[in-house]
């Protein structure tokens, strides 16, 4: 979209993207389901097909469905180049094999999404990469271990699912002194609460399945950045194939379209879903950086403009607890998904952290008994009233 001045996140929401592939009058843009196009002139198929005009060749490579949204969330997140990928694991996993080769060392935290945590713990040292995981939220630790030399610093914030923070300016000044990029998940904040670019990190990850999508029926990754760094890792995805379906970029297209909306009322429910919660006496612990009360609020409210839908929560009784409370629940999906209108709960143990051992999960911190709570748009009000009933059944 072109225009002289730097346009609300409401409106990109809308229209970014959008405009260059409406056809016929069409208000929407089309699902193009063709896989190849065809070209009459052999030089100009040669010169699409090199990148040096602009056009599509074959679907593994670029289609216009899937071209508006990536425009769409490059916008967003003020980004020079965006792409897709058919999974949010699969935005992370090539991105990752993108810039790393045997040798490099990479330093995270060991609280990233379980998917996540398994690539670094068990795919990534297959191939002679060394991994390095700090205590999330020790930034002293983290700088120390960047120091040392490092290829890739990886960040997640909020974390999935206990929603921990890392101060993006301090690690971010640490890894360019050390000559790392910095790579950042950030589909908790999602690009209405945080831009992680604008803090000077190289590549910004999406799980678009969650937030972006918002209606828990289609998949999809999507990665930005700069053009140089987003254009090798557009190469390693389009050989190896992790594309996105044109229908599922056509979902998250039109979700996207209440982007602005639906996080503003979601994370207006999760901060008194969390505030009702940590006066509960059935809760051992309310997890959400909204709260005064969360170690990292002050660096939350720096870097972030909302704190997002997303919080979770500790019972006591542990896993007891848990089997009797989510049962009890009416206005919400017990499934492992989260970011959708509907309010979406389940265990850590069973979402995020399923690829996990019992023990895996203790030493990341997560207890058994721990619940991801997703808020979704209803009201507030209904919300409440089905926690306190459904804590009302718990006995142990």
């Amino acid at each position: 979209m072109k225009t002289n001045r730097q346009l609300n996140d409401a409106t990109q929401s809308v229209w970014a993207g959008e405009k260059e592939y409406l056809v016929h009058g069409a208000t929407q843009v089309p699902v193009v389901l063709s896989v190849a196009y065809n070209y009459d002139d052999i030089d100009e198929w040669y010169e699409v097909a090199i990148g040096k005009r602009k056009g599509h060749i074959y679907g593994r490579n670029t289609n216009p469905t899937v071209q508006a949204f990536e425009d769409k969330v490059k916008a967003l997140e003020h980004a020079d180049a965006a792409t897709s990928f058919s999974t949010g694991m699969a935005a992370i996993s090539n991105s990752l094999l993108t810039v790393l080769k045997p040798g490099d060392r990479v330093v995270s935290i060991k609280d990233t999404y379980g998917g996540t945590n398994k690539i670094f713990s068990e795919f990534l040292p297959r191939l002679q990469i060394n991994v390095s995981l700090v205590e999330t939220g020790n930034h002293d630790e983290m700088e120390k271990e960047i120091a040392k030399g490092c290829k890739l610093v990886y960040l997640e914030t909020p974390t999935n699912p206990t929603v921990k923070i890392t101060d993006l300016v301090r690690i971010t000044k640490a890894a360019k002194t050390a000559g790392a990029l910095v790579f950042v998940d950030n589909t908790f904040a999602t690009p209405i609460n945080q831009n992680p670019l604008t803090f000077g990190v190289d590549l910004v990850i999406h799980s678009a399945t969650k937030f972006l999508g918002g209606h828990a029926d289609a998949l999809g990754g999507v990665v930005c950045g700069s053009e140089s760094l987003v254009k090798e890792i557009y190469h390693y995805r389009e050989i190896n194939g992790a594309t996105m379906d044109p229908m599922a970029a056509y979902l998250l297209l039109r979700g996207m379209k209440t982007l602005k909306l639906r996080v503003e009322k979601q994370q207006e429910n999760a901060l008194k879903v969390a505030k009702y919660l940590s006066t509960h006496e059935k809760i051992e612990q309310v997890f959400y950086p909204g709260l005064e009360t969360h170690k990292h609020h002050d660096i939350a409210k720096q870097q972030m403009s909302g704190f997002g839908g997303m919080l979770s929560f500790a019972l006591k009784g542990e896993l007891d607890a848990v089997r009797q409370f989510l049962p009890k629940l009416e206005f919400a999906h017990r499934a492992a998904n989260l970011g959708a209108v509907e309010t979406t709960v389940g265990p850590a143990r069973t979402t995020s952290h399923v690829e996990n051992t019992e023990e895996e999960r203790a030493a990341l911190g997560i207890p058994e008994g721990l619940v991801r709570y997703s808020a979704g748009i209803e009201d507030i009000d209904d919300l409440i009233s089905d926690l306190k009933q459904a804590l009302a059944a718990i006995d142990v």
